[in-house]
């Protein structure tokens, strides 16, 4: 985003009176944009499954994608497709990646959830430049880094456990309208432990990238890009599931796996089947963003802010045959359809009571800092207010120890740590939500909270980030550097 622009348009809006903006800006975050296309009817579309990465290579370029029906989208893609290919990884097993950048602009590439060295992580301004080089034609390409042209190897060592991870740009400035055009998709790690468990799998365990978007009118992705009306983020009107408007998918009557992925620029998604099934409980969470919990949960609705991702068992054999349940967004109406067919079927999965021992308490802290997010009479985002600024950094914790951070803000805001998942401690100096069990690498920060965590750094030593996941905020400067020292 042309960040001179949109300061320029949101101190014009505060007037001579010099009323704060934090005054003026909604405590939910985002405001809703039409599309000007014809929307089709729920429920139409077939739900898609991306396709697994074949290879160890991908090319970002533009391609036109049939979303709605009768239009093409023009998309930014992750080889051709939206979301893009699944990318399959084992723990322990280092794995590389290489981005070949066909797009029209530089792109930086960061896997979301990776214990990754900072080399690899997709610091924002270490950017993969398109070729020619004078195609670049955004004021913001300019910044110095760690760049490459044409293409970059990422390194990842995977010594993590198994876990639901997505890769998505994470350019300076620019990451709201890039992810929005559609760079995304699922990078999913297995392991032994998880393997062992009698889980669903095959074609009953379902990646659900969950996004909203709006259309132009041709069918192109309608975003306010330099609008400072949609600094608090940017709500679609047309909810997507794998890239598909509000799709339906037919299930057996058995147990399902969902790896449910918020990967929307701003909304947050109170989700809940329609009907509920018989006893409730129809969400059965065996892990979070950074893999599997210790035992398994029941929900009746899950909260997702963005970048969140939640894996649970749904078990279709509590609904009749023939049953076509929505699944709903409580504050937004519908997110996709499941019908259930056929008799019931043999279903060897199940969700064992214990399901991990490697999510044990960390230790006491060595130390305790205090992050506050807030927003200045400019419009900018800050933390500890200070706009983003790259080789700033707001924290230097050392190799190996653990330290308490603690979360404050007056305003809703899904706050992401690069490098560690973390452990949620407490929640207004209270018990944890009954959303931040398990390993974390975001955690939802609701108005006038406080949410204190706890993180060992490990392994790498650099430059990370920490950042606000609504995008159009990180892109308003809701950044911050932390340097792994030894």
């Amino acid at each position: 985003m042309k960040r001179r622009a949109v300061l320029g348009a949101g101190a014009a809006a505060l007037g001579a009176a010099g009323i704060g903006w934090s005054l003026l800006t909604p405590k939910l975050p985002g405001k809703l944009l039409h599309s000007r296309a014809p929307l089709p009817r729920p429920f139409e579309a077939r739900l898609a499954i991306p396709a697994v990465l074949a290879g160890e290579e991908i090319v970002q370029r533009e391609a036109d994608l049939a979303i709605l029906p009768g239009l093409t989208t023009r998309a930014w893609t992750y080889n051709g497709s939206f979301p893009g290919p699944t990318v399959v990884t084992r723990s322990g097993r280092a794995a590389t990646v290489m981005h070949r950048n066909q797009l029209p602009e530089p792109v930086v590439v960061h896997l979301h959830g990776g214990h990754t060295p900072a080399g690899s992580d997709g610091y924002p301004i270490d950017q993969i430049m398109p070729l020619p080089p004078a195609a670049v034609h955004h004021d913001m390409a300019t910044m110095a880094g760690d760049t490459t042209v044409g293409a970059r190897t990422y390194r990842y060592p995977m010594q993590q456990r198994a876990a639901t991870l997505w890769y998505h740009d994470h350019r300076m400035g620019f990451t709201g309208p890039a992810v929005y055009r559609g760079l995304a998709g699922f990078h999913l790690v297995r392991d032994d432990e998880e393997d062992a468990l009698p889980l669903p799998r095959g074609e009953r365990e379902l990646p659900l990238m969950i996004t909203d978007r709006a259309f132009e009118e041709d069918g192109s992705f309608r975003y306010p890009l330099g609008d400072a009306d949609y600094m608090n983020g940017v709500l679609g009107d047309v909810i997507l599931v794998n890239g598909r408007p509000w799709p339906v998918h037919e299930v057996d009557p058995a147990r399902y796996r969902l790896r449910l992925l918020n990967a929307s620029n701003a909304r947050r998604y109170r989700l809940q089947f329609d009907p509920q099934p018989p006893g409730g409980d129809a969400f059965v969470q065996i892990g979070s963003d950074g893999g599997l919990l210790t035992r398994p949960m029941g929900h009746d609705t899950l909260e997702l802010a963005p970048a969140e991702r939640f894996d649970v068992v749904v078990d279709f054999a509590r609904w009749k045959p023939g049953t076509k349940i929505r699944l709903i967004d409580r504050d937004g109406g519908d997110v996709m359809r499941f019908d259930v067919t056929g008799p019931k079927t043999d279903d060897p999965s199940r969700v064992p009571p214990v399901l991990s021992t490697s999510a044990e308490p960390l230790p006491p802290p060595k130390r305790s800092r205090t992050f506050r997010f807030g927003q200045g009479r400019d419009g900018t985002w800050r933390i500890n207010d200070l706009t983003y600024q790259p080789g700033r950094a707001l924290a230097r914790p050392r190799l190996g120890e653990v330290e308490h951070w603690r979360f404050v803000t007056d305003f809703h805001h899904p706050i992401h740590l690069h490098l560690n998942h973390f452990q949620v401690v407490s929640r207004n100096a209270n018990e944890i939500g009954e959303y931040d069990r398990g390993w974390k690498d975001t955690v939802d920060l609701r108005a006038s909270e406080a949410v204190e965590i706890a993180v060992r750094f490990t392994d790498y030593t650099g430059t990370f980030m920490l950042h606000c996941h609504n995008l159009e905020h990180e892109d308003m400067a809701m950044m911050a550097d932390f340097v792994v020292e030894p």
